[in-house]
Formats: C-alpha cells, structure tokens, sequence
C-alpha cells in the first residue's frame, strides 16, 4: 500500500463536502476518521483509495492512500479533479462575496464541486434520478449497484456498460425500475458498448457539443445532460433551470409565492456567470440543509 500526502489552497471545507456526499448511501464515508473509499477506473482497471483530511479550511491537507504502486500518478491526478483540488475556491467565494447568494456561501464556505468517480455511473445515475424525489433515487440507484454492481475493499462500483446491456427489462422492474427508465438505462448501455458513445471523448468537447450529443440517446434530455457537465464533466458554468430543486432554493431565497418562471431565472443568475454550476450546488446545498434539520 502506497501513502502520499497533499496540500491545497484553501479555503476547502473538506467535512462539508463529506455530509453532501453522506446523503448518497452508497458512499463509504467516515465521520470521525474525515475519510472517504473512492472507487476509480484507472485505465480501465478498478482500483479504490481512501482519502483522509487532515488539514482544516484555510489550510487543507489529503492524505491518500491506495493499493497500486503502478497506478499512483494517475489516480492521484484524477482524485485532484474529482474533489476539484486542482483549481482554487477563492476567486469563487469573491464572486458570490457581493450577491444575492452570498450568506449561502458563507455558510457552506470552501464546499466544492465533487465529480461522480466515472463518466458512465454518472450518466447512468442521472437517469436513474429523473422525476424523482432526491430520497428514492437514492434509494433507487442503491439497489442497482448492490444487485448488478460489484465491491472491492468495501467501495462499490456500478455495473458496467457490458453487464447493464445484458440486462432484462424485467430485473430491473423487480428493484422498481419503471419500465421506461429500464429501457432507457439498458440502451445507454447497448449504445457504449457498440462504440456508438464514448464517453471518454466527451471531457474534449464544448457544453453544447456534448448536450448535442447526449440528448439524441433516448431517455437523454437537457436536465440529465446539464448534471452530466456539472457532476461528470465538472464544466463551471451549468444552471439547470429546469431542476426543481434550483426552483424550490430560489423561491425560498427570495421569499416567492410559486416556482420562479425560466425566464426570472435567468434574470436572477445573469451576475452569478462564469460560475454557474456553482450557484447550483449551493443553492442545492440551502435546501438539503433545511431537509437534515427537519
């Protein structure tokens, strides 16, 4: 087993990006230790570390542990983009300094953005989530991997592309999959592993070309093509204004009767750009906050 220990400009409030990552089950997360098993794809190979804070927000501080010496560098590298360690947080927080969101950022201060670990989980889970409360998605995207996924040291890993295409329509419905959502999982699967979509080619395209391509797969619409960027791709600027969680954030935030419309949306974030995806995520944050207090 190999150790390595890194630092990284703060502020980067580590136990903060742990609780929002507590409320998908399939998380190995620890509390008490500060640590997280991330289960990875390092060309192609399935390996899992485990990540430990040992610094606090102003001055944050990793250490990473994993069991292959030969995939070190390029899990390491990975785990920077994933947990967005490779870009600091403070030309983010100035941003918000002066906006309507900014007592959100300050609560939730040094929060980032955390990437799904795979682009395909990520996709798949996107769909797995559509028209679902937050819960029962979780719920539901828990017992797809716990039944057709697999474990290594204790961290789960989605079925991949090859054993989802291979899949019924009728396994999936005994978990409670609709039968639309079955189909839709399974055909994104078939398309992956006939070289139809490869993923992978994505992270070198534009937002709208990869929202172009996405959306031709069936099943794929503009709000599970918009989570992918944010939690796939980790592109900065994503607002999902479809998204009724940003919808249900924003009404609370300024105090609204109803759902805002698109267009007062828009009118709201107009100053909130190039950081978008970021408002997204806090504004997300503001409500997941008021669901734990309850």
């Amino acid at each position: 087993m190999w150790t390595e220990k890194l630092l990284v400009q703060g502020p980067y409030n580590f136990d903060l990006v742990l609780e929002r990552l507590s409320l998908d089950p399939l998380q190995v997360v620890d509390f008490t230790n500060r640590t997280v098993k991330v289960p990875l794809y390092i060309e192609k190979e399935p390996i899992v570390l485990q990540v430990q804070a040992i610094g606090n927000i102003e001055e944050p501080a990793f250490i990473i542990k994993g069991h292959s010496e030969a995939y070190k560098s390029k899990a390491i590298e990975q785990l920077k983009k994933v947990f967005h360690w490779h870009q600091p947080l403070e030309g983010v927080s100035q941003h918000f300094r002066e906006s309507d969101l900014r007592e959100i950022f300050e609560e939730h201060r040094g929060t980032a953005i955390v990437l799904d670990f795979d682009y395909y989980s990520c996709l798949v889970k996107c769909i797995i989530h559509q028209q679902l409360n937050l819960s029962f998605a979780h719920t539901l995207t828990e017992r797809f991997v716990k039944t057709f996924g697999y474990q290594i040291d204790g961290a789960w890993f989605y079925p991949t592309p090859e054993t989802t295409a291979q899949l019924r329509i009728e396994q999936l419905r005994a978990i409670q999959f609709s039968g639309r959502k079955a189909e839709y999982v399974i055909g994104l699967s078939e398309q992956i592993i006939q070289g139809h979509l490869n993923l992978d080619l994505m992270a070198n395209l534009s937002d709208q070309e990869v929202m172009d391509t996405l959306i031709k797969i069936r099943g794929i619409g503009r709000w599970t093509a918009e989570n992918f960027l944010l939690f796939g791709l980790g592109r900065p600027n994503l607002f999902p204004k479809a998204d009724i969680g940003i919808q249900n954030a924003l009404k609370i935030l300024y105090g609204l009767p109803q759902k805002p419309t698109q267009e007062e949306m828009e009118t709201y974030s107009v100053k909130w750009a190039p950081y978008l995806s970021y408002a997204s995520l806090y504004l997300w944050r503001s409500i997941e906050k008021r669901s734990e207090k309850k």
